[in-house]
């Protein structure tokens, strides 16, 4: 029988499955849905098609310092701010969105993630239990549990700072539960039925109880194996992506890109790092990563690069790479997509 969304396989990998245009959220306000929109008409292009992004740092220590370091290098601002909750001790919005907010009025689009500390300690240390292994998360879905009441409690703290940039008019790329496929963080590498029931426990909570409707969710493994098992379904999430740091942007160094770009959302490179996850050298050819996007990655349609020494900020050929028609920076952006319309 014939799969008349995705016949071919190889089609996919050149041009992507779609689906309705339609946000997860189908309460979804209407800069949430226009900014889809967008993200969806890029991967069909022939330039003004990748989205540029850099993240900028965590909690208190979120600004826009290392962007405006971008434009003063390069004369161009990155689409894409990107910024996480996880403070010092817990969750902290204050900073982030206040960076988050300037960089949306002056026409940029905002990716938000949370480190997030771990429900099933009684009391967290300065990291919060983020690279526990043995956390059940069963336990944050049972109502009975203590560590569903502290799960609660971290949701509503991050679903406030959310609300504060809904207020202002800002959507919000929000990527939970990143690298979900590895074994790093609490939520790694678990059952994928129990990880799927969690993102649709948060995803119903920040929608229908908080009203969270300026929120495109995006699903964010990183590359390696797995990739796919953990997606928890077309009607929870609005773009893919992986998370990869290698200085080598090809399918052999990294992983599982196929299976995502099965999926029918559009597809970024969620983090990006030169070198390897730690101890990176700042002396990376960012042509590489465009010119290895375009070879082995057609699906791409935006990516962030991390901060510190994997920053766009901090490498070569950064200006060369951001002056091709290929690139859409913050300028390039529709007029009025973010910031006032």
């Amino acid at each position: 029988m014939k799969n008349f969304g995705c016949v071919l396989f190889a089609a996919v990998l050149v041009t992507g499955c779609r689906t309705s245009p339609a946000p997860a959220n189908p309460n979804a306000n209407a800069r949430t849905r226009a900014v889809l929109q967008y993200f969806q008409s890029l991967e069909t292009r022939p330039d003004k098609r990748l989205l540029s992004g850099q993240f900028s740092n965590f909690g208190d220590r979120a600004n826009l310092n290392l962007l405006t370091e971008i434009h003063d290098r390069t004369g161009h601002w990155p689409a894409i701010l990107g910024v996480d909750y996880a403070g010092r001790g817990g969750v902290s919005t204050e900073n982030p969105n206040r960076a988050a907010i300037e960089y949306w009025n002056e026409g940029g689009l905002v990716t938000v993630s949370t480190h997030l500390y771990n429900p099933a300690r009684a009391t967290n240390n300065a990291f919060g239990g983020l690279r526990d292994k043995d956390v059940d998360l069963n336990t944050l879905l049972d109502p009975g549990t203590d560590t569903h009441a502290r799960w609660m409690q971290e949701l509503d703290q991050v679903a406030a700072g959310l609300q504060e940039l809904q207020s202002h008019g800002v959507v919000v790329m929000w990527r939970p539960f990143h690298e979900m496929n590895g074994n790093w963080f609490w939520w790694d590498g678990k059952d994928p039925k129990t990880f799927k029931k969690l993102w649709r426990q948060m995803f119903d909570y920040f929608t229908r109880t908080k009203g969270l409707n300026n929120l495109l969710w995006v699903y964010a493994p990183n590359h390696g194996t797995n990739t796919a098992v953990y997606y928890p379904g077309n009607h929870y999430v609005d773009l893919v992506g992986l998370d990869a740091y290698t200085d080598f942007v090809d399918t052999q160094h990294i992983l599982g890109y196929a299976e995502v770009a099965r999926l029918p959302k559009p597809f970024g490179f969620t983090e990006f790092g030169p070198h390897g996850p730690a101890n990176p050298q700042g002396d990376y050819d960012y042509l590489q990563f465009l010119q290895g996007v375009q070879a082995n990655f057609p699906r791409t349609v935006f990516f962030m690069s991390w901060n510190a020494k994997w920053s766009l900020a901090r490498n070569t050929n950064v200006t060369g790479m951001l002056d091709s028609p290929w690139m859409v920076n913050r300028n390039d952006l529709p007029k009025g997509l973010a910031g006032n319309p």
